[in-house]
């Protein structure tokens, strides 16, 4: 039976845990409710750029040969540019080994298909898993995903998006962990390059019969680098709120099994007192017994 003095600092120290993950787990409640606000906010503006820019794609199909925009073709798909989003911390459970495992299978599949793969970082934690693993990143972020700014996502973004109009590279995907409620997260694989005509349904009275003029090739333009811009600002709001639902779940778990240890500790040391006990009044009675 262990020690008693060993038991007490124990259950002294898996109490101290217990308190420390309560903690953190109110802080990320705390904080996972400013974030999805932030979320529904951006979430209506998120749909409607997405609604419009599909839409267009979708009627520009038919006069596409017209258009001088590389976004609205069908492209071979030879160079990709991957850009994935994981936290600056831990403590969240698999909330970034998920992100990390699928990006790691993406770069495995376009390998087989002999496609060159340009990998992008957002995130403490991926980005030093695919340091360690060798992987050469073509660009990388810290503190963007703790802090999501649209300024500063713009700008991670704006080479891959100059990248691709140039034809340097054939697609731009995002990839993170998205946020779906307070106790479930998913992956999420977004193709922003080029638009997907798919998403939406088109009536042949729909598709534009018209020619495009300059003015409106530079609105085509402006639109999508927006909605590119956009949909990596997005992917951050997305990517924290579902980082606070995910360490909120860590920490409950945790807060759980530390009271579970507690009550296991105390049991073993209830035990171990009791057995001290009845050894020493043994010890007195054979004592008293030997005067006789």
């Amino acid at each position: 039976m262990a020690n008693l003095k060993e038991l007490k600092n124990q259950i002294n120290s898996v109490k101290g845990t217990q308190k420390t993950t309560k903690a953190m787990k109110l802080v990320s409640t705390a904080k996972l409710r400013r974030a999805e606000v932030a979320l529904k906010n951006s979430r209506i503006y998120a749909n409607k750029i997405e609604e419009l820019i599909s839409s267009i794609a979708a009627k520009v199909n038919s006069i596409k040969d017209t258009i001088n925009n590389r976004a609205f073709h069908d492209i071979e798909t030879k160079k990709v540019d991957i850009i994935f989003v994981t936290a600056d911390k831990g403590l969240c459970g698999g909330f970034n080994h998920q992100t990390i495992k699928t990006v790691s299978k993406m770069i495995k599949d376009f390998k087989e298909q002999d496609i060159k793969i340009r990998l992008k970082g957002i995130g403490r934690k991926g980005i030093e898993f695919f340091k360690f693993n060798q992987f050469e990143l073509a660009d990388e972020k810290i503190g963007l995903s703790a802090a999501p700014n649209y300024e500063e996502a713009s700008k991670f973004i704006l080479s891959s998006y100059n990248d691709f109009m140039n034809g340097e590279t054939d697609k731009v995907i995002i990839v993170h962990n998205g946020y779906v409620n307070k106790i479930a997260q998913k992956i999420k694989i977004d193709t922003v390059l080029p638009l997907d005509r798919t998403k939406v349904e088109v009536n042949d009275n729909d598709i534009l019969d018209i020619e495009p003029k300059n003015d409106e090739e530079l609105v085509l333009t402006q639109l999508v680098q927006k909605y590119v811009e956009f949909s990596q600002f997005f992917a951050l709001l997305d990517s924290l709120a579902a980082e606070h639902s995910a360490r909120m779940q860590a920490m409950d778990a945790a807060t759980t099994n530390a009271g579970e240890k507690v009550k296991e500790l105390t049991l073993s040391y209830n035990k171990a007192r009791q057995e001290a006990v009845t050894t020493e009044l043994i010890e007195i009675i054979s004592g008293m017994e030997a005067l006789k």
